[in-house]
């Protein structure tokens, strides 16, 4: 327990972590401090292709395999599963309705690609190694949470939006899904050749853009908290702190029974405790247009964001240590 709790306690004081709190004091301080919306979206367009082409070029040299399958399978499972366990909880913890606790569970049952990126610099920066391919596994758990939410809301009497073709455009051309996914194609197709020729350009500044990135993810995050204090209860702010923890714990199962490697097994606990912000709010404007956004988007975002970056993504790391050894 010692071990875990001095490794969580390093990758806490890291300058990724640390801009991110430092953002959040400044938002909840009232400060002027801000990010131009374009830097901000040029940023996040960045580190969305480098971690894709990274990853692409990783698969490229690991080869596909079972054991890709496997995880990309297991992934699929877990953000179809995982909506039902939230909702669970929230029917348990909280007075939602069926509509709002089915777009909330939506959230949890798929991806924060930013939080995958940053755990990802963080697994890094431990001197942990995981598989390339887990990129493409963050992909592939963006969607199936929404199939899941659709069928929640149907069968407790909330509203749902058919399946139709203007939804399945929303859900699978979004705009970080095509850039992560498209960014992997290209460096699986252009390997260690291709890497060389823009190394320079997609790793050494990779770090530095994502303290950035992430000081204004603290700016964003301070001011939904700001203003959310009608949508907080004890209830719903309990879930965006358990659930984390619950999918975190899914995550440790699979990647054991996939027999990732530690630093696999922590990204995997990374995504499966993670909640979108971008990807799921957006076709839940279309999907579930009863359900009130300033709950999701509060919770996803506000809370369990917060908590992944400054405890959850430590505290996965020291768990995936401990339990691989």
């Amino acid at each position: 327990m010692q071990d875990i709790l001095a490794l969580a306690s390093a990758n806490l004081l890291t300058p990724m972590i640390l801009c991110f709190a430092l953002g959040l004091f400044a938002a909840l301080a009232r400060s002027e401090l801000t990010i131009p919306e374009a830097v901000a979206k040029g940023m996040s367009i960045y580190l969305l292709f480098s971690i894709g082409f990274k990853g692409g070029v990783a698969v490229a040299d690991h080869g596909l395999d079972g054991t890709l399958i496997a995880a990309l399978v297991a992934g699929v499972i877990l953000s179809f599963l995982l909506p039902f366990v939230a909702f669970g909880l929230l029917k348990g913890m909280t007075r939602l309705s069926a509509t709002d606790a089915a777009a909330v569970a939506a959230h949890y049952g798929s991806i924060s690609i930013v939080t995958f990126v940053t755990g990802s610099s963080v697994v890094q920066s431990a001197g942990l190694v995981a598989e390339g391919y887990m990129v493409a596994v963050a992909a592939a758990m963006e969607a199936p949470a929404i199939i899941s939410a659709l069928y929640l809301a149907s069968r407790s009497g909330g509203r749902a939006e058919k399946m139709d073709a203007d939804l399945w455009r929303e859900i699978l051309l979004n705009g970080s899904i095509v850039l992560l996914v498209g960014s992997f194609l290209i460096g699986l197709v252009t390997g260690d050749q291709g890497m060389q020729r823009i190394e320079a350009f997609i790793v050494a500044p990779f770090q530095g853009v994502l303290c950035l990135f992430l000081l204004d993810m603290g700016l964003v995050a301070g001011r939904g908290m700001r203003n959310a204090k009608g949508v907080l209860t004890a209830g719903v702010l309990g879930f965006g702190l358990v659930m984390p923890v619950v999918g975190a714990a899914f995550g440790l199962a699979a990647g054991m029974l996939l027999g990732l490697s530690t630093g696999g097994v922590a990204l995997m606990m990374v995504l499966s405790g993670s909640a979108s912000y971008i990807a799921v709010p957006a076709a839940m404007r279309v999907a579930l247009p009863d359900a009130n956004p300033s709950v999701y988007l509060t919770l996803s975002l506000g809370v369990t964001f917060p908590f992944n970056l400054v405890i959850g993504i430590p505290a996965w790391v020291a768990v995936a240590t401990a339990v691989g050894g």
